[in-house]
């Protein structure tokens, strides 16, 4: 097979863009040296995280002449995420480490007061009716970012680029930038389903430039940012000793028999494939036993994350087990090196739940003050803050009044069992079982200064009732902080998806139960939100 050369520095998860590359025809060589770009024939920058970072990594191992160098000889390049980005003269988000200049301009961020920040989620790829490597203006690609470049119409195309562009918000964004030799993108080709495939293997195959630039003629394109669709496996060792997908009844996963096996509703990696296929936008695994017993290397869930990423090219987010502990052979080892192995076999994201109230209950004791030791932090400062969620397991304390707490309450619809009309909502850790002193305003508002970039929002009381999403919940934490949301817990039909993305501004909306249990498909769900009048991706089939 033809090659294709990535450069080799700490970029997150990889391995879904080397299986997205092997996916399109191609094998993958590594540079790792500077030396070593010059024998490059096609290369590809991937960039997750932060800009400075990214581009001192870059700078200090000397790669950044060798880069500009292949660029110049015109030679195949292609960038992605802070690739992109890369190619500018700076961005605000490190204003004292300089981009390589490709392009003239300066990279800001989004505007917070009236949106969520990062901006996660499916967005278009708008090219005005030119061609650009194959972007389809009914396509929906994958984003996550907090800094962008504004777009203004003519000034990057009087450079001699063809843009294609997304709305949040607003605020008009580059999507995608290509020239001669150069394309990049601030979407995740490897992360955007087929839409992606046919990107990477448009730059691949050299189809792409032949046509770069040409007037196309096609649908109109379809509106911006999506309703994100979350498919959730909850995945443990059953007493078999097998890996299982189950469900709880409020977080007890056994079945209501004489026998109390743990509930079995399939294999993790095959659901993971049948729900990507039915249009799952993300697939959750949540690791809820944490395999403590094993040593870490040969952790179930690392063969769970290599063999889904070969099949699933949407994100993938893992939680379990992801601080510091000690292997079985006593060797220490950080949350952030758990969370290196995780994003190194395939995740996107890791989803930090019990460690985040410890950390956040620290936080406030210590007069609201960070020193960069937590697990959040370490990972969020290594590979972003939109690399990392925090799960929180709240559920409802009845009170007669305002008065009756320190903590942060609301006027409920739903009164209490002594008719009480207001209720605050208390952190629980270890799978629910145990409740601390910190209401989940706290919690969320600690772990987004800690640089947290997305909650998963469960609700205890909600869990495996198929009642609905308690939209009470989600308002509270949403108006208290600037991250996105994902609503989880409760959802039992597809009106429950409407009703939570109609009357809440949660960005993503997460189901289990229904999807294991055969009772409504991902897509069932989608048609419902796309007959309603809501914006959401179709899945585009294979390759």
């Amino acid at each position: 097979m033809p090659t294709v050369h990535l450069l080799d520095y700490v970029a997150g998860n990889v391995r879904s863009l080397v299986n997205a590359i092997e996916k399109c025809g191609y094998t993958v060589d590594w540079i790792r040296s500077p030396d070593e770009v010059s024998r490059a024939e096609k290369l590809i920058l991937p960039g997750v995280g932060h800009f400075g970072h990214c581009l001192s990594q870059l700078a200090s191992a000397e790669y950044l002449p060798a880069v500009r160098a292949h660029i110049d000889a015109g030679k195949p390049f292609m960038g992605i995420c802070v690739g992109l980005q890369a190619l500018f003269e700076g961005s605000v988000e490190d204003p004292t480490v300089p981009g390589l200049g490709l392009i003239k301009g300066q990279l800001d961020r989004f505007d917070d007061s009236d949106k969520s920040v990062p901006h996660i989620g499916w967005n278009s790829a708008n090219s005005s009716s030119k061609s650009l490597y194959d972007l389809r203006p009914q396509s929906k690609y994958y984003y996550v970012h907090s800094y962008k470049y504004p777009y203004a119409k003519g000034e990057l195309e009087n450079q001699g680029w063809t843009v294609a562009t997304g709305t949040y918000g607003g605020e008009v964004f580059v999507g995608a930038v290509a020239k001669e030799n150069v394309l990049a993108t601030q979407f995740h080709p490897e992360k955007s389903g087929v839409a992606g495939l046919r990107l990477i293997k448009a730059f691949l195959t050299g189809d792409g430039v032949k046509t770069l630039g040409q007037e196309v003629s096609g649908p109109a394109p379809t509106g911006g940012l999506t309703k994100r669709v979350i498919a959730c496996l909850d995945v443990r060792t059953n007493d078999q000793g097998d890996l299982v997908v189950t469900k709880g009844d409020q977080y007890d996963v056994r079945e209501k028999t004489n026998n109390r096996n743990v509930r079995n509703l399939g294999k993790p990696v095959e659901l993971a494939k049948k729900y990507y296929e039915q249009g799952a936008d993300e697939v959750t695994f949540l690791n809820i036993t944490s395999f403590r017993d094993c040593p870490l290397a040969d952790l179930p869930m690392l063969e769970i994350l290599r063999r889904t990423s070969e099949t699933v090219f949407v994100p993938l987010t893992i939680g379990g087990g992801i601080r510091d502990t000690v292997d079985t052979d006593g060797t220490k080892v950080s949350a952030l090196e758990i969370a290196t192995m995780y994003f190194k076999s395939g995740a996107d994201k890791v989803s930090i739940g019990s460690d985040a109230v410890l950390a956040a209950e620290e936080y406030y004791a210590v007069g609201h003050k960070l020193f960069g030791a937590t697990a959040i932090e370490q990972i969020s400062k290594a590979y972003g803050n939109q690399a990392v969620v925090v799960s929180v397991d709240p559920k409802r304390v009845y009170v007669p009044k305002v008065e009756a707490t320190r903590h942060k309450t609301i006027k409920t619809k739903f009164p209490g069992p002594k008719g009480e009309e207001y209720c605050w909502y208390a952190c629980t850790i270890k799978g629910g079982r145990e409740t601390r002193d910190i209401d989940v305003v706290e919690l969320v508002q600690a772990v987004e200064a800690m640089g947290a970039g997305e909650i998963l929002l469960n609700c205890i009381d909600k869990d495996g009732t198929n009642s609905g999403f308690d939209l009470e919940l989600i308002d509270q934490v949403k108006d208290s902080i600037r991250i996105p949301v994902i609503a989880s817990s409760g959802a039992g039909r597809p009106e429950h998806f409407e009703e939570v993305f109609q009357k809440t501004r949660t960005d993503a909306a997460l189901g289990a139960g229904m999807f294991h249990r055969g009772e409504y498909t991902v897509q069932q769900v989608k048609d419902y939100l796309a007959e309603k009048g809501l914006e959401v991706r179709q899945f585009e089939g294979e390759l």
